[in-house]
């Protein structure tokens, strides 16, 4: 069971002259679901190398057991330093492919000429495409063979626009993971703010939120079981 996990590369809140990246709780929590179930796990990024973590998911509040794990695993903090070059990975040596969000992939993985081929290739392949939070942003450009958008008729979900507009970032993001989605024709569904919740539709599982990551690894695992 070979798992590929991808990082987002971009540090820059848009022109806030503030921090982003990758949500450490959404990188952790599905890492040790994977890990634990006996998975081969490789990490990836579009630049490779350690992926910049979102100064605010390092705050005592956003910590979780996943999240304190973590800082005492030297194993799994090397393996986050040398994340491999996305572009040179062949989807075809994976049985998954999972993306953690974070702002940063609204503004590098949503637009990697590589992760939207690697997503196309994996979910025609019937191989399990998994997203929470921010990261199914990822799936705006990618289409089906048809040439229709892959989430077009498919049941999706995502950071919403009112937790956007919670964390102050709705005129921030180059664009509202919840509204792109709908634009695309998925059929969007959500629950309360910060609610855990994720949907599968097929081999697409995507999350709403950073309490949804152990739901979206979870239904891989059942995927791949």
């Amino acid at each position: 069971m070979n798992i590929l996990m991808i990082l987002t590369s971009h540090d820059s809140l848009g022109n806030t002259g503030h921090k982003t990246g990758f949500w450490l709780e959404e990188f952790a929590a599905p890492y040790y679901a994977f890990a634990d179930a006996g998975a081969t796990l490789t990490l990836a990024s579009p630049l490779g190398g350690q992926p910049p973590l979102d100064p605010k998911s390092d705050d005592p509040a956003s910590q979780t057991e996943d999240t304190h794990r973590f800082r005492r695993d030297g194993a799994a903090q090397a393996a986050l330093a040398g994340t491999r070059i996305l572009a040179t990975l062949d989807p075809a040596h994976y049985d998954a492919v999972f993306y953690v969000g974070g702002h940063g992939p609204l503004w590098d993985l949503a637009e990697d000429a590589s992760s939207i081929a690697l997503i196309e290739t994996m979910h025609a392949a019937g191989k399990p495409v998994a997203a929470v939070c921010h990261a199914p942003g990822v799936l705006r450009h990618p289409r089906r063979p048809d040439g229709q958008p892959l989430v077009a008729g498919k049941k999706v979900t995502g950071f919403t626009n009112s937790e956007e507009a919670a964390v102050q970032l709705t005129d921030v993001v180059p664009f509202l993971v919840e509204d792109e989605l709908k634009r695309l024709g998925g059929e969007f569904s959500r629950v309360d703010d910060w609610h855990p919740y994720a949907i599968a539709d097929g081999n697409l599982i995507t999350g709403q939120n950073p309490a949804s990551s152990v739901a979206v690894a979870r239904e891989v695992l059942r995927q791949l079981a």
